[in-house]
Parts: structure tokens; sequence; C-alpha cells
């Protein structure tokens, strides 16, 4: 079976989300890619990102995680072991602090000096949104049937093997349609 898995392309691929960003290890979120997260956040860019939807309204981790996943269409969801160090860097800094209230999550709101430092770094935090935005956008038009499209695909392969044995030249042919695919997707 291994030859299913063999595929040359896989490696250039694997990790990649719908908007070129890397996708970071095994689960859905984190997209860190070498200096840049994704497609929108320099390194050191979440702190202020963060802190900006802070100062919107108190949040908790998890509120941040979904917010940031909503606002780029499901681009770029950061994985709460980036998110609550993250936190815990800004009420280090002095730029959240806990909230006074009575929730089964902790809620983190801006603090005076937090507003100074947000309002300092304004103008890439606007870029970062912009950003954040058009991927969304894009998202709204092409995710959808993308993902109809992989989730075909990985329903077809689920079915094909679940149903006996699969002999080598099967699987050399599974591999070689995936393989004729994924190069006809890389012409697009």
């Amino acid at each position: 079976m291994h030859g299913l898995f063999h595929n040359h392309h896989r490696r250039e691929r694997f990790g990649r989300g719908p908007f070129g960003g890397h996708m970071g290890g095994g689960h859905r979120g984190g997209r860190h890619g070498g200096s840049r997260i994704g497609r929108f956040l320099e390194h050191g860019d979440l702190r202020f990102v963060l802190l900006a939807l802070i100062a919107e309204q108190p949040r908790h981790g998890y509120d941040l995680i979904r917010e940031l996943e909503t606002r780029t269409g499901g681009a770029y969801r950061p994985s709460p072991g980036v998110v609550y160090p993250t936190l815990s860097l800004l009420d280090d800094e002095g730029f959240i602090q806990p909230s006074a209230g009575d929730t089964a999550r902790k809620l983190f709101e801006i603090t005076p000096a937090g507003r100074e430092a947000l309002e300092r770094e304004g103008p890439a935090v606007k870029a970062v949104f912009a950003r954040m935005a058009d991927a969304a956008a894009q998202s709204d038009q092409t995710g959808p049937r993308v993902r109809r499209a992989m989730e075909n695909l990985g329903s077809a392969l689920r079915i094909r093997l679940s149903q006996g044995a699969v002999t080598e030249a099967q699987v050399d042919a599974i591999a070689r349609a995936i393989d004729e695919a994924a190069a006809a997707i890389e012409r697009v």
C-alpha cells in the first residue's frame, strides 16, 4: 500500500492551506511557515492582532481562535499552543489583564498601556486585518467548491480502499490518478 502514498508532489504541498500559507503540524490550526504565519501575519504580528481583538471586547483564548478563523474565512486558525502563550506575554507586558467577572473561561481586557501600544502599531494591525478580509472574500468564492471536491476525493478513496484487497496495479493506478490531478491543479 505504500505506493498510494508515494507522491513526489506530496512533499511540496503537504500542509499548505488553500491560500498558500503553511498549515503547520497535524492539526487544522497554526499554519506556521518560516518567518511568516500563514499569509497574514509576520513574526510578532499575532501579539497585536490579539490585542486589537481584545480591545474590541473582552475575550478568552478560544474566542480569539474562533474570531481569527472567522475573519479569514477559515484560511487561518491559530493553535492554542500559539494563542495562550501570546496571551501570557501580553499579560506579562501589562497590555491585557484578566477581566473582573464570573465566567467559566478567563476573559482578558485591554489596559491603558495596551491601548497605547496598539495605537503605535495601528497601521500594521490594519494592514493585517485587510489581508485577512481579502482571504475571507477569496474563501467565500472558492472555499466551498474546493472543500467539496477534496471531500469527494477522500470519500472515493475511502470507499475504494474499504472494498477489500487492492492489488499493486490498482494502488499504482490510484496514485497515478492523484498525481495527475495534482499536476493539473499546479498548471491552473
